[in-house]
Formats: structure tokens, sequence, C-alpha cells
């Protein structure tokens, strides 16, 4: 299938112009923005956007792909210039902690001392995540989901919520009462929430607002 070269007075015109002649969604492209446009004054002199749109083949699929290849150099040239030395490589995600829900991969960082990636309770490395998928989505005009781990910080942290989680529904069910969890974030809550999920004596549900949102665990009392 060929590549398309569209107009619009956006660039997301332009772009939905040429997928409606491919026939594809935004997945199955990559985008190249040849004018982002201009406004005219008064309507007069502007300049459509123009975009050149490549259908993705059957090779570029998974980690080969254009969004996890953009994210992968712009992770790596913001350690960079953070004056960090480290590697970053992808992978398919394979567990909850992997980060987002569905992520399309994850991206390992590798070094020495990065603990100043990571932060108090993962509050960087959140942030560092955060960073990659906006700017890649600004990028390529299309949400961007990829999680960021920094020397599997997140498959440890995982195994020791699990651990925790069944412990204290343990607490729970011997003692008949609810355990509230410190505040995390979503991800961290899902993870508690898978851990118990089989459990049919116990239920476990969030609490809070924003970054004070936890996670509890209480006894299934049966009805009489």
């Amino acid at each position: 299938m060929q590549e398309v070269e569209a107009n619009g007075k956006t660039v997301d015109e332009a772009i939905a112009a040429a997928l409606e002649q491919l026939q594809l969604d935004r997945s199955q492209v990559e985008v190249e923005i040849i004018s982002a446009g201009r406004t005219g004054l008064f309507g007069i002199g502007g300049e459509d956007a123009r975009v050149l749109v490549k259908p993705i083949t059957t090779e570029q699929v998974g980690l080969e792909s254009p969004t996890i290849k953009m994210a992968v150099e712009f992770l790596q040239r913001l350690l960079e210039f953070m004056d960090i030395e480290a590697e970053v490589t992808a992978r398919l995600p394979e567990t909850p902690g992997d980060g987002l829900g569905r992520v399309s991969a994850v991206l390992d960082v590798t070094g020495e001392e990065l603990g100043i990636l990571i932060g108090r309770r993962g509050s960087t490395l959140a942030a560092l995540q955060y960073t990659v998928n906006h700017m890649v989505s600004r990028q390529l005009k299309s949400k961007a989901l990829v999680s960021v781990d920094v020397e599997g910080y997140k498959r440890r942290r995982e195994e020791n919520l699990k651990g925790l989680a069944l412990r204290l529904a343990e607490k729970v069910k011997a003692s008949g009462r609810t355990i509230t969890l410190e505040p995390m974030p979503a991800n961290e809550r899902r993870i508690v929430h898978l851990a118990l999920a089989n459990d049919s004596q116990i239920a476990s549900f969030s609490l809070g607002d924003g970054e004070n949102r936890k996670v509890a665990i209480s006894f299934k009392r049966r009805s009489p």
C-alpha cells in the first residue's frame, strides 16, 4: 500500500483525510508533518497543513513500531540531557505492574546509581513516564501508552504489594476489621485489587481523592 500526502485546515484534519483514503486507523500508520499550516489575516494568505502518511508494514508491528522507537529515542535523549548514563531497551508488557493497563511496551532503564530516577514512592519515575508519553503523543498526534521502569523497580514493587495485600487480607479475616493502605497511584492500587480478586472472603475498594486515593481491604460479611 502506497503512502499518501493529504491537506487540511489543521494537522488533525489532514491526517483524518489521509486515513480515509488509506482505509486505515491511526495505529496502523506513521505520520510525517510536512507543514503545520498557518492562519492568514482575515482569512487571507492562510496555508493548509500537509502531512505524509505511510502504512506500517507487518515488520514494524510490536517493538519495531514508530511509537516505541520514538519513545526509546526520546527517553534516551532525556537521560543524556540529565547527564545520566543509562541504557534504554524496550520489551513487551508482562504484568499489571508494568504500568498503564493497555501499554504497548515497557521501556527498561538500566545503569548504575539510578535511584534519583525513581524518587519517593516512585514519584520521579511516574513523572518521567508521563513526560515520555506526553511528548511522543504530541509528536505523533496520537495517544502513546508506554511504561517506564528503572532497574526493575516496578517488578519488585509489584511483588511487594502482592505479598502485602495477601498478608493484610489474613489479618482482616482474623480480626474482621477493615485495613486501609497508604495512598498509592492507580496502577499500584490495581495490583492490590487483582491480588485479592479471587478471595471470596475479602473485598477491596478505593477511597479518597487525587494523590490521597488509597485501597481499603475489608471482610465480606455474609447476609443472615
